[in-house]
């Protein structure tokens, strides 16, 4: 076993420590970070890229037109829930963090949140209706 697995191994189980991991979400971080850590020392930040998008895709890419890919388990969805990210230990937030996004960016498809902002503007809640007092 040479060292970027011993590390990697290290990582993995200090994360297994804070939270419930599956046996394929360890061997795949193992994985993963052998091959950045052979990045790193190797000094080619390209290949410590593409062996991280191989296997996760780029968040930037998750959130589609008719869909969101959940980057902990690779399953789309028309919105990533509370409900759906607790069973990966994770809230919104600390999803948003961990793949990159903007701490305001909306879980939920592009076309799913245009049709509910279109409805909103239809609605015009904002502006009081005329009530009769009599």
């Amino acid at each position: 076993m040479d060292d970027y697995v011993k590390q990697a191994l290290e990582i993995v189980k200090a994360q297994a420590s804070i939270r419930a991991m599956t046996e394929e979400e360890m061997m795949s971080m193992v994985t993963n970070l052998a091959a950045s850590l052979r990045g790193v020392v190797v000094n080619d930040p390209v290949t410590m890229v593409d062996s991280h998008l191989e296997s996760t895709g780029d968040p930037k890419k998750a959130i589609k037109e008719r869909s969101v890919t959940c980057m902990e388990c690779g399953k789309n969805f028309k919105v990533l829930t509370k409900k759906h990210l607790a069973t990966h230990d994770l809230t919104p937030e600390e999803y948003r963090e961990k793949w990159g996004y903007k701490k305001g960016t909306a879980l939920i498809a592009k076309a799913l949140s245009k049709a509910r902002k279109k409805k909103m503007q239809e609605m015009q809640l904002w502006k009081k209706k005329g009530v009769k007092r009599g």
